[in-house]
């Protein structure tokens, strides 16, 4: 379900990126990245903060 909000949402990306519509284009690609991410944190156990990182 995940992987289809985040296909649907690319394609929008893309072709907003055909527009002039700059803001549009930031906010979608604002929202991708938000889905992505959420996407590696269910599947592949990332943190949320570096802090492991430095232990």
């Amino acid at each position: 379900m995940l992987i289809d909000q985040i296909c649907s949402l690319r394609d929008k990306l893309n072709k907003s990126i055909l527009t002039e519509d700059y803001e549009y284009t930031y906010e979608l690609s604002i929202e991708l990245d938000e889905l992505i991410a959420e996407y590696y944190k269910q599947n592949y156990n990332v943190e949320e903060n570096d802090d492991n990182k430095n232990k």
